[in-house]
């Protein structure tokens, strides 16, 4: 069981540094105004890293990092709004 602990804050950790770069590349594309490129990394956080990471989160059953799944996902709000996306 310990084991299957450390993998999970593992991957947690990986998918947190993971859509960071993310929203870096995001905010490089919408300072080029490259809107095709900027779409793709929104809807990459969006559909799967976020999602993924949510999953990771339950599984461990830790309550203390719901509160980062907000702050990403008003954080990608924020980049829609930017380009109008819905």
């Amino acid at each position: 069981m310990v084991n299957r602990t450390k993998r999970l804050k593992r991957a947690i950790e990986s998918y947190k540094k993971e859509i960071e770069k993310h929203f870096e590349k995001l905010d490089k594309e919408i300072d080029k105004k490259d809107e095709i490129l900027a779409r793709y990394h929104i809807k990459e956080i969006d559909k799967s890293l976020i999602t993924a990471l949510e999953q990771k989160i339950s599984l461990l059953g830790g309550p203390e990092d719901s509160g980062l799944i907000k702050r990403y996902k008003n954080r990608l709000e924020e980049f829609k709004k930017k380009l109008n996306i819905e």
